[in-house]
């Protein structure tokens, strides 16, 4: 009698909650991309049922159908029955990764994984690496290999890696432990700074401070945290990302309940890394920092969500753009948070926010997804690009740095003056007045 396939971590009966009724294809990007069933949510569950079930076997055609998969989250938004396709998609990777060792960053070259592994995940590690891309930014020689030709000598890889880069400002260097509320204290609160985010849009962590700063929060920045281990836990390298998992349990003090009760949030502004703070304790099940990582997980708040349950302090300082919205996948679909961003924004004097068309679609992005399926994450990539532009918006606000280095990538085809940035970018800029330049040379909105 054959022996069927056991997937470590995948609840069986979990794949039972859908009913193939197919309302989750609408909202998948892959299935819209390719009408394909197999590239949808549907197709996916069934595939790997099949494979569970010893039906089909797990050759290259079920394991590229499952590999195109964003884990984008999308479907769970839209299923009536409440399936978990994260609990499915991640587990039966992990199971992929175990009969394969390397398959799941194949498509990678030396580089590029040791950039991934080795480097993304520790911010100084990233500002070190950062800073001939800031030398050359700043004294325009990227503009002019880019001009000549000449960044063609460069290998594929480096110069699609390069051509993600934003324009990078200038880091604002080390912030102390604690920051000190202005006005009557409200809450005290931890911040989590992660590390690809930290290197490449450091304004926005600092904005993050001060915002929290004027709502009356004392600011805690735990000196030894590190990585949220989202890179290593969708690469399916789960002991890694359990171990970064169980660094930030300890870096934040949850061990001890009596002290860490004395924190009132986690707070992060990345919503990759929210979402996977937010999975620690279901990672962390069954090992003995269960209870801790469940601790943890229950203060962990987007900075929009956070300050929406405060009560936020009323921005004064006009920002006179039409600008739009990108629902970033894991704080729409991973983390349920779609109304806080929109309602901080619509505080903002000046500030006209219209209706992004496809708004819940992915950009493309999804963690390394850009660099392991560049084809797809490409489409997908151009799609959102024509969608922002159709709404003559001259700013688009976005709450993960992911989306915001794949989506300014290209609009950069398009139009690279528009102004992408974080929401609570330009709510600063309303509490403070210091408008960015981006700003300062963009349009009134026409009527």
């Amino acid at each position: 009698m054959t022996e069927l396939p056991v997937v470590p971590h995948l609840d069986y009966e979990l794949l039972l909650d859908c009913v193939h009724c197919g309302l989750c294809t609408a909202s998948c990007p892959t299935y819209v991309e390719t009408s394909n069933e197999a590239d949808s949510p549907r197709g996916r569950i069934y595939l790997m049922r099949q494979v569970i079930d010893g039906l089909l076997p797990l050759g290259n055609d079920v394991k590229q159908h499952l590999d195109l998969c964003l884990n984008c989250r999308a479907c769970e938004t839209a299923c009536p029955s409440g399936v978990q396709y994260g609990r499915l998609i991640e587990p039966f990777r992990e199971h992929m990764e175990a009969l394969e060792p390397g398959r799941s960053v194949q498509n990678l070259n030396a580089l590029q994984r040791f950039l991934l592994f080795k480097v993304f995940p520790y911010r100084w590690a990233n500002r070190l690496s950062l800073a001939p891309a800031r030398l050359m930014q700043w004294t325009g020689l990227d503009w002019l290999m880019k001009k000549t030709g000449a960044d063609r000598l460069l290998p594929k890889s480096f110069r699609s890696m390069s051509d993600m880069l934003p324009d990078l400002k200038p880091h604002y260097g080390h912030l102390p432990e604690v920051l000190e509320p202005e006005g009557k204290k409200r809450a005290r609160v931890a911040l989590f700074l992660g590390c690809v985010a930290d290197a490449l849009y450091p304004e926005t962590n600092l904005n993050t401070a001060r915002v929290l700063q004027k709502n009356g929060c004392e600011v805690w920045i735990p000196r030894s945290q590190g990585c949220c281990g989202a890179l290593h836990y969708h690469a399916a390298y789960e002991s890694e990302a359990r171990r970064f998992a169980a660094h930030n349990c300890s870096a934040f003090g949850a061990a001890d309940a009596a002290e860490f009760a004395k924190v009132d949030a986690i707070i992060t502004n990345a919503a990759g890394c929210g979402a996977q703070l937010k999975d620690y304790a279901h990672m962390m099940h069954g090992t003995p920092q269960a209870e801790t990582a469940a601790r943890f997980q229950s203060k962990v708040r987007d900075i929009s969500e956070f300050l929406m349950e405060l009560g936020p302090v009323k921005p004064t300082h006009s920002l006179p753009i039409r600008a739009t919205y990108h629902d970033a996948c894991h704080l729409r679909h991973a983390q349920q948070i779609a109304k806080p961003p929109r309602q901080l924004l619509e505080m903002i004097p000046g500030l006209e926010l219209v209706a992004l068309p496809e708004s819940e679609l992915c950009c493309g992005a999804a963690g390394s997804y850009n660099l392991t399926q560049p084809e797809m994450a490409s489409r997908l990539g151009d799609r959102k690009a024509a969608n922002i532009s159709s709404t003559g918006a001259r700013a688009v606000f976005i709450g993960n740095v992911g989306c915001l280095m794949q989506i300014t990538r290209h609009l950069k085809k398009t139009d690279p003056t528009l102004w992408c940035a974080h929401p609570i970018d330009a709510l600063w800029a309303s509490y403070s007045g210091e408008l960015p330049a981006e700003l300062k040379s963009a349009e009134a909105p026409k009527h």
